[in-house]
C-alpha cells in the first residue's frame, strides 16, 4: 500500500509536532537536572507563550476574533489542559512514585480518542482503532519500569484525570482550530505557565539561574509552542483521534535523541519501535472514502482557490493560488473523494 498521507500537510505537522516535543524532554533534563518538575514545566509553557507573543507582535500578526459559540470551547480548552490537567498532574504526583506515573500518563492519548469518537463523533474504523492500540502499546513499552508501583487509588485517579483534562483540551481545541494556531498556542501558554509556576513556588520550589531559566524557555518555544502550532494545524486537517495517534510517538523520537546523547539501547525501545512503526503504518495506509453531503456551513478561515471545497464568489479577483482568508458559506455539495474528519468533514457515517 502507498503511503499517500505523508503528502497530507495534517500528517506533516502531526509528526513534526510530536518531533519537537519527544526531542524537548531530554534536552530540558540535560539542562534543568536539578529543577523541581512543576518549575520546569513553569519554564516551558512560559517561554511557549511568550516566544510565540513576540512573533506575533514582530510579525504583525492580524488580530483573532472569536465568535460567541467559539468562546465556550476555548476557554474550556484552556481551563481542562491549561488549570486542571496540571493540578490534577500535581496531586496524582505528590501520592505516587514515577514508575506508576509514567506508564498511566498514556492515558492521554486514549482519553483524547475515546472522546473524539464517542462524544464528539469523530468517525473511525477497526484499522485506526487497532493503529492507536499499537502505538499506545508502545508508548507503554517505552515507560515500563519494569515494576510499577502505583501506591493507592487516589494518586492513580488524578493521574488518570489530568489525561482526561488533557483529552478534553484536545477536543475541544480542534472546535476553534481554523482560527490563527500561533494565537492559540500563545493563549494556552501565557494560561499554562503561570499556573504551573504558581504551583511550584507553593511547593517552595526556587528559580534555578537566568541562563538557565533563558535556556528553559527557549527549549519550550520549540518544544512546547512551536509543537502545539501544528499539533493545531494537524487538527484543522486530519482531526483529533488521528492527531493524538501520531503525537503519541513523541516518546520514541524523545528516547531516539537520548540514544543519540549516550543513552544505551534498551529491548523495551526496539518493542516500542516496533509496535509504534505498525501504528503508523496501519494510519498511514488508511483510506476513507464514500459519497457524503456538506451542509451548509459559514465560517472564515485561509483558504485557496480553486478548490472544490472553496467555490465561492468574491466581491474582487482573486489570483488562483493566492492563499487569503474571509467569512465564506459552503453551499451545499454532494461528492466522493478520500478525506479526513478535517474541519470540512464533520459528517455522520451509517452504522457499521
Amino acid at each position: 500500500m502507498r503511503l499517500t498521507s505523508l503528502r497530507n500537510p495534517g500528517v506533516q505537522a502531526a509528526l513534526v509536532a510530536a518531533l519537537l516535543f519527544g526531542a524537548g524532554t531530554p534536552i530540558a533534563k540535560l539542562l534543568l537536572s536539578d529543577v523541581s518538575p512543576w518549575m520546569l514545566a513553569g519554564l516551558l509553557y512560559l517561554g511557549s507563550g511568550v516566544g510565540l507573543g513576540i512573533y506575533r507582535v514582530v510579525r504583525r500578526s492580524a488580530r483573532v476574533r472569536l465568535s460567541r459559540r467559539e468562546l465556550l470551547p476555548l476557554s474550556g480548552a484552556v481551563l481542562f489542559g491549561g488549570v486542571l490537567g496540571p493540578v490534577l498532574l500535581m496531586f496524582g504526583l505528590v501520592g505516587m512514585p514515577a514508575s506508576g506515573a509514567s506508564l498511566l500518563l498514556n492515558a492521554e492519548g486514549v482519553a483524547t480518542a475515546l472522546l473524539a469518537w464517542f462524544v464528539f463523533k469523530e468517525n473511525f474504523d477497526r484499522r485506526i482503532a487497532l493503529g492507536m492500540a499499537a502505538i499506545v502499546a508502545g508508548a507503554v513499552a517505552l515507560s515500563w519500569p519494569g515494576q510499577a508501583d502505583f501506591s493507592g487509588l487516589w494518586p492513580s485517579l488524578a493521574i488518570l484525570g489530568a489525561c482526561l483534562a488533557w483529552g478534553i483540551d484536545n477536543n475541544l481545541t480542534r472546535k476553534v482550530a481554523l482560527h490563527d494556531a500561533t494565537w492559540l498556542a500563545a493563549v494556552k501558554g501565557l494560561v499554562a505557565g503561570p499556573v504551573n509556576l504558581a504551583l511550584a513556588f507553593l511547593l517552595g520550589a526556587a528559580l534555578p539561574p537566568l541562563l538557565n531559566v533563558f535556556a528553559a524557555m527557549l527549549t519550550g518555544l520549540f518544544a512546547y509552542g512551536i509543537s502545539l502550532v501544528l499539533f493545531i494545524v494537524a487538527l484543522r486537517h486530519i482531526g483529533t483521534a488521528r492527531a493524538g495517534a501520531y503525537f503519541s510517538i513523541a516518546p520514541f523520537f524523545g528516547a531516539l535523541l537520548a540514544i543519540a546523547m549516550g543513552d544505551p539501547v534498551t529491548i523495551p525501545l526496539i518493542v516500542a519501535g516496533v509496535l509504534m512503526a505498525l501504528g503508523v503504518w496501519l494510519h498511514l495506509t488508511e483510506r476513507h472514502e464514500h459519497p457524503h453531503t456538506h451542509e451548509p456551513l459559514a465560517h472564515e478561515h485561509w483558504h485557496t482557490h480553486p478548490e472544490e471545497h472553496h467555490d465561492h464568489a468574491h466581491p474582487e479577483p482573486v489570483a488562483p493560488g493566492t492563499r487569503h482568508r474571509h467569512p465564506h458559506v459552503h453551499a451545499v455539495i454532494t461528492h466522493t473523494h478520500e478525506h479526513y474528519p478535517d474541519s470540512h468533514h464533520r459528517h455522520s457515517h451509517p452504522a457499521g
